[in-house]
């Protein structure tokens, strides 16, 4: 049996320690440098305070224009390309762009358009069209897929900036600089195995990585029960060490017995970040359809988009984006500026408030499942299920702001809300299974545990002794295992 057991790690590890080590350099490169993303803080801070006329579409218009026939899931009025324009987000990946102006269809970007968003972001920087792609290197992110195609523009400020301008909407929706470019081709471009991309098995690139993962933990595993058997913890060995191995197999034996354990954890964690066999889909998901109370319609927001604008101004926030949100069927205008500080305006009273009221929020989300129990907390510091990380890193694009508020149900799946009070919008929805994820993914790949995170670099010196203990036992088993498989060939030729 125990034989099996070497041959079983000794061919896993001649495949997967080579994918070991990738990710564990990777990954270092991943702790500073992220795969390109547009932050909402980033798109805020680069848009122009919103100017408008007394003339312009009113809301009724713009819903008509865009789809008289369907609700919209979001609505906002930005500036793109130096215009005022209506941006309305319909379930299904699909965005559709009307012109305040005319309150007319916006028509496709082109490349004049392109050039125009570019200079809006960075006025005053020179721009270059690099052409329209449906996607490349930077843009292969599901979450661009309402705006393919896109139309890249590279212009020339101090970050060497690469814009990704939506095709359907016009807007800047993701900028990659040099370094982001630079690092990413050794960091999340190998890290994701991303060069399985484009090759025509886009379908299988998630399979492969699953399999991939799950070869390396039990090669892993294998090797941890086969380093403890040949470790002598009693009398040593006659050359006076408790491992038998002398040169790099000593090494990866020694290696392996101090960060074997921590090796497996993140390699089995990388493999739950694929989410393998829907394991952290919930059977019945709750629907938080009933938190609006109402479609989005005109009738609910009696001021226009000019009137709220001077509402905001009034009290002292320059909106640069405005946002339509029902809440418990109760109309809101969100105004945004550039800062990432936001206002209220409530339709019903018309006052602009800085924040929801927390039962406003709770008394909407009771709509969800009336007539069942309900936990309520407010959050004023963030815990093990709430919290922000550095905008680089893979979530840190989400706005953890505090306080929250957390609701609870008692829905199969126990399903947690966080309610931003700042927007009133649902910003996390956590049930079981995604607890579950949250404890075998985030907590174990990439250690988000309050007390290190909130202790730098104490966390970096963790992750970086733990990505060289993991590289040390990789490398060490790229070289073993093509060592023996050199070996076998040249003794299958003789």
């Amino acid at each position: 049996m125990k034989r099996y057991l070497y041959l079983w790690h000794r061919w896993l590890g001649i495949l997967a320690c080579l994918f070991m080590a990738l990710w564990f350099i990777s990954g270092v490169v991943m702790l500073y440098v992220g795969y390109p993303k547009l932050t909402p803080a980033e798109h805020l801070a680069h848009l122009p305070p919103l100017a408008l006329d007394a003339k312009g579409a009113e809301l009724a218009q713009v819903l008509q224009a865009a789809d008289p026939l369907q609700a919209p899931s979001s609505i906002r009025l930005t500036t793109v390309a130096g215009e005022p324009r209506y941006i309305l987000e319909y379930p299904g990946a699909r965005k559709v762009a009307v012109e305040l102006r005319s309150g007319l269809l916006a028509l496709p970007t082109d490349s004049a358009e392109a050039l125009a968003a570019a200079w809006q972001f960075a006025p005053g920087v020179a721009a270059q069209d690099r052409g329209a792609v449906d996607q490349d290197l930077w843009s292969l992110s599901r979450g661009l897929d309402a705006d393919r195609p896109l139309h890249r523009v590279a212009i020339d400020d101090a970050e060497r900036r690469l814009l990704y301008v939506s095709g359907t909407t016009g807007e800047v929706v993701r900028d990659a600089t040099a370094t982001e470019r630079g690092w990413n081709w050794i960091g999340a471009w190998l890290h994701w195995l991303y060069p399985l991309r484009g090759i025509g098995i886009d379908g299988a690139w998630g399979t492969i990585v699953t399999y991939l993962a799950l070869a390396a933990t039990l090669m892993t595993a294998l090797g941890l029960t086969l380093g403890l058997l040949r470790w002598r913890f009693g009398r040593p060995y006659r050359n006076g060490s408790h491992s038998p191995y002398q040169g790099v197999a000593r090494w990866h034996h020694l290696g392996g017995m101090v960060f074997g354990v921590l090796a497996m954890t993140w390699i089995f964690s990388g493999l739950m970040s694929m989410n393998p066999w829907n394991l952290f889909r919930s059977a019945q998901p709750l629907s938080v359809a009933a938190y609006q109370g109402a479609m989005l319609d005109a009738a609910a927001f009696p001021l226009s988009a000019a009137q709220a604008l001077q509402r905001f101004a009034d009290d002292g926030l320059r909106a640069r984006e405005l946002e339509w949100r029902m809440i418990g069927g109760n109309g809101y205008i969100i105004g945004h500026d550039g800062g990432g500080r936001t206002r209220i305006l409530s339709m019903a009273g018309q006052q602009v408030l800085r924040q929801f009221n927390p039962d406003t929020l709770q008394q909407a989300a009771w709509a969800i499942r009336p007539q069942r129990p309900m936990t309520v907390q407010l959050l004023q510091a963030y815990d093990f299920y709430y919290y922000a990380r550095e905008p680089h890193s893979m979530l840190g694009h989400m706005q953890q702001r505090l306080p929250v508020l957390r609701v609870g149900f008692d829905d199969p799946a126990q399903t947690w809300l966080h309610l931003d009070l700042y927007t009133g919008a649902i910003v996390g929805q956590l049930d079981q299974p995604r607890r579950a994820s949250r404890w075998l993914f985030a907590l174990l790949h990439s250690w988000d545990w309050l007390p290190l995170l909130a202790h730098r670099p104490l966390w970096d010196l963790w992750m970086l002794l733990f990505s060289a203990g993991g590289l040390l036992i990789s490398i060490s088993g790229v070289v073993l295992g093509w060592r023996r498989l050199g070996r076998t060939l040249r003794s299958r030729r003789r």
